[in-house]
């Protein structure tokens, strides 16, 4: 199933799962770290493993888990909880990953977890290759805007983040795993939001986190292949296994057919 919107939600309110699961998101996060003030972590890790350790009531929404950073008293904590729990998130989400060991530290403890390294610092864009390659179990690679605008001094915006975003696009490209663009933060700015996804959808983003149920339908839209561009890519694909082709004007080489593929990877097929 693609994973195209990845929504945050409190690990401290219980009683906004069902409703975030409601808004279509593909996964739906519990957040341990920042949304979740120093006094109450023991009790969103408490609340968030009890929660994992039921079976998963829905058919269409995955359940991540952004643990503490790893680094920390906290996420230390986190990761001993989860090892000792019942809990299988789908995925386990590590904040402030700025190198691979931390990634197959955290590998060797989980065994067999989806991990996806949260790449949030100057270091972290420095190493994301690295990162993306450190484990079978990486599934993607999350950009985080405002951690490292906060590491480079940089203003929280497209153009300012650009290089770096493009570097972990490249990271994730070359481990062929997924890549997962930071949240919009403005949310009143509905225009802004589709602006965003528009961009990094054209630079190679396959999925988009959100910070409120209202984001994740224009996420959604903007990350599923259109019917035409989904008929296009089997008439690509079609053309590209006789070895030479025309495609709406277009000669077919490899680099179309992988596209293609890709095209229909995110609608949902093989």
């Amino acid at each position: 199933m693609p994973r195209r919107s990845w929504l945050f939600t409190p690990a401290t309110m219980p009683e906004r799962f069902e409703r975030a699961a409601a808004t279509g998101a593909d996964v739906l996060i519990l957040d341990l770290e920042d949304a979740v003030a120093p006094n109450r972590k023991d009790e969103a890790r408490r609340i968030a493993l009890d929660f994992l350790s039921e079976p998963n009531a829905w058919a269409h929404t995955a359940r991540a888990l952004r643990i503490n950073s790893p680094t920390t008293p906290y996420g230390l904590e986190d990761l001993l909880a989860l090892i000792r729990s019942g809990a299988k998130p789908d995925a386990v989400i590590i904040p402030k990953t700025d190198s691979p060991e931390i990634v197959r530290l955290i590998d060797g403890h989980l065994g067999g977890v989806p991990l996806v390294p949260l790449i949030e610092s100057a270091r972290g864009v420095e190493n994301a290759a690295d990162i993306a390659a450190s484990s079978p179990q990486v599934e993607a690679l999350f950009f985080g805007a405002a951690d490292l605008a906060a590491d480079l001094g940089a203003a929280v915006g497209w153009e300012p983040l650009l290089a770096a975003r493009s570097r972990v696009v490249v990271g994730a490209a070359m481990a062929r795993v997924g890549v997962i663009d930071s949240p919009f933060f403005d949310l009143r700015d509905v225009d802004g939001l589709a602006e965003e996804v528009k961009r990094a959808v054209a630079l190679g983003f396959t999925a988009k986190a959100a910070i409120h149920p209202n984001q994740v339908a224009p996420i959604n839209a903007a990350l599923t292949p259109t019917a035409e561009a989904v008929a296009e890519a089997h008439l690509i694909l079609a053309e590209n296994a006789k070895g030479v082709g025309v495609v709406n004007g277009r000669m077919i080489d490899e680099a179309m057919a992988r596209k293609a593929r890709r095209i229909l990877a995110a609608a949902g097929e093989s």
